[in-house]
């Protein structure tokens, strides 16, 4: 979607701090940072929320959670937490499904 601000850094249209690409996946640092460690992981291919994926999205999103893991051991992050927002009520901003990788700190719970 040429609207969508996660497509257009995956296409190099707009700056991002690279942190991670993958064929399927694109990992950069958040503009607005929780925690000292703040990755978003984004899908090449524009799904709009978790709950606009389908059962054939399931494999990508595996591959999302498992480039969470991937880049937390990159990070050397040893405690992490992955978060996605589905919905305005939930926090989502952009709408293009992310995953949130978070760390480098102690994390509450409940978070919020």
């Amino acid at each position: 979607m040429s609207d969508c601000l996660f497509c257009r850094i995956i296409d190099k249209k707009l700056p991002a701090q690279l942190v991670q690409e993958d064929k399927e996946w694109v990992a950069f640092k958040d503009i607005n940072p929780q925690a000292p460690t703040h990755v978003l992981i984004v899908p090449r291919r524009h799904i709009p929320a978790l709950s606009a994926s389908t059962d054939a999205d399931g494999a990508l999103l595996g591959q999302l959670q498992r480039a969470a893991a991937i880049l937390a051991e990159k990070l050397g992050l040893s405690s992490f937490r992955v978060v996605v927002n589905n919905g305005a009520g939930a926090g989502q901003t952009v709408e293009h499904i992310h995953y949130h990788l978070l760390g480098g700190r102690g994390l509450k719970w409940p978070p919020g």
